[in-house]
């Protein structure tokens, strides 16, 4: 069974203080007050994870963590520390590390989708209250069912103006959109943005498995997270290092009890984490921490004090070493009470009371045994890291960075085809349809009325014809009558010649004797 030793009893400097590396995963505690030595405990616990070929990620909050990447050197101060622990020398080195960023200033970028994120996590980065994360959550659906990919800060936006603008019609399968809360969430959105959120959502995504690396010599590399620019966020730095958790935990297979862990997952200012989180977040958070040691990855929060963490999450803490703690406050005192309950008994010494009296890079340790039954607690001294206790310059930085096993993976940001520009192609869409329909219907009005006038031209000729006819058949008429009138004249002159003539005829012999004839008696005697 290999074992790590983290520290030399205080009492007798010739007993090691060792933590199994088979039970690793059963998780971490490193508390104490600022300046009592959690760093090089950080950092020789991540030395000697890494020595062994387990990957560890950290995060450096203060900036003093990336000279773990430089080998140590010997000075009085040093020598003197390595002879109180009965050491002859150290073997400085260097370990192996890559080096992130969610800026991308002084690391790698880590960038991941607001969908692979989720509403959870996401409400919990804008401190949404729980109507407003129901909200958010229905968003999310929305999204899901529609087929609408939200990856960038600019997809959400897109969505939630789309969900706004069409709250009526989605209200009846998704419920009540209030505006209100989509107001909020925008709001608060735009706040994360100018923070610096907005840079850690898009592709390409950060691969998890990419922290599991090992370099030629088969030691464990050390991600380091650059974490001074982030804490200037708390909540973000904090429901970022939760993301990563949930994303080893979705993506590890299930592996059980391993010689050594996968991964070390070490999370600096842990208080961050259960601040404020909701009673759902804490129970995903209290899940993950219990089902994620069978993934074979141990997590070992860092803190001021015990009472930072939840009972829940600190009774499955099974390592845990314990720096100096002040007892000035009743709040101090309680923190010292609890500390000092967490540990199983010493008879050489009162445990409260030591953990006021330890000397800066001196703890209370306890760990857990072949068995995995925690053992007792020992008071000791910490070893010495094997690496530089000064930072390493921007140009070393940078050189190990062009050295990576991911450098030029994550440098180049990607903008595929996501809700934005679906959303944007829709309103196109929607706006050349209506468009369409707008030319149609005045197009169908056009045609109305040119329908109506040509009506109107027909029904207006149809009565000049009809008039024209009614003319015509008049002078027709008229026409026909002046004939006959001209016939009947004609005639009438005829008969009146006619008569005439026969007049004149009459007026001769014959005409005499026909007057005669006719006349009778008058006539005839003539």
């Amino acid at each position: 069974m290999t074992a790590i030793t983290i520290a030399k009893k205080s009492s007798d400097p010739t007993q090691d203080v060792v933590l199994y590396a088979q039970f690793a995963n059963r998780h971490g505690l490193i508390a104490g007050a600022t300046g009592t030595g959690k760093t090089v405990t950080l950092k020789v616990l991540a030395e000697s994870f890494s020595r062994i070929g387990v990957p560890v990620f950290l995060a450096d909050a203060k900036g003093d963590v990336s000279s773990i990447a430089k080998a140590g050197s010997s000075n009085p101060k040093f020598e003197a520390r390595i002879q109180s622990l009965g050491i002859a020398s150290i073997d400085f080195a260097a370990s192996p590390v890559t080096f992130w960023d969610l800026f991308g200033e002084q690391g790698h970028p880590i960038r991941t989708t607001i969908t692979e994120v989720g509403p959870l996590l996401l409400a919990q980065m804008l401190n949404l209250n729980d109507t407003q994360q129901g909200v958010l959550s229905a968003v999310f659906r929305v999204a899901d069912d529609q087929g609408l990919l939200l990856i960038d800060f600019k997809d959400l936006k897109a969505m939630l103006s789309y969900v706004s603008e069409n709250a009526g019609e989605l209200k009846a399968e998704y419920g009540n959109l209030s505006p209100a809360s989509l107001g909020a969430i925008q709001r608060n959105l735009l706040a994360l943005g100018d923070q610096g959120g907005e840079q850690f959502f898009g592709e390409p995504s950060l691969d998890i498995l990419d922290f599991i690396q090992t370099d030629a010599n088969g030691h464990g590399y050390i991600n380091l997270l650059a974490a001074d620019k982030l804490m200037n966020t708390p909540k973000l730095y904090a429901t970022f290092l939760l993301w990563m958790l949930s994303e080893l935990f979705e993506k590890l297979p299930e592996v059980g009890d391993l010689d050594k862990p996968k991964l070390v997952f070490f999370f600096d200012e842990a208080h961050l984490l259960f601040n404020n989180a909701s009673p759902t977040l804490q129970e995903k958070i209290q899940q993950v921490v219990r089902l994620i040691r069978s993934k074979g990855v141990g997590i070992y929060f860092i803190s001021q004090s015990p009472l930072d963490i939840p009972e829940d999450v600190l009774g499955q803490l099974g390592n845990r070493v314990q720096h100096a703690l002040r007892a000035f406050t009743p709040k101090d005192q309680k923190a010292v009470k609890t500390a000092a309950d967490t540990f199983r008994a010493n008879p050489e010494f009162k445990v409260d009371a030591a953990i006021t009296e330890l000397a800066i890079g001196e703890a209370l340790i306890s760990c857990l045994d072949e068995k995995g039954t925690p053992q007792i607690v020992e008071r000791a001294l910490i070893m010495p890291p094997y690496s530089s206790f000064d930072a390493i310059s921007s140009a070393e930085r940078q050189a190990l960075m062009q050295q990576s096993l991911v450098a030029g993976v994550y440098e180049q940001a990607v903008d595929r085809d996501s809700a934005y520009e679906m959303l944007q192609r829709k309103v196109i869409e929607n706006t050349e349809q209506r468009q369409r329909e707008a030319e149609a219907t005045a197009q169908a009005k056009q045609d109305e009325l040119l329908a109506k006038q040509n009506a109107k031209q027909q029904e207006v000729l149809e009565r000049q014809q009809a008039k024209e006819q009614e003319r015509l058949l008049k002078e027709q008429q008229k026409e026909v009558e002046r004939q006959a009138r001209e016939r009947a004249k004609m005639t009438q002159d005829i008969v009146g010649t006619f008569a005439k003539s026969a007049a004149r005829s009459l007026g001769g012999s014959s005409g005499q004797k026909l007057v005669r004839g006719i006349l009778g008696s008058l006539f005839g005697k003539r």
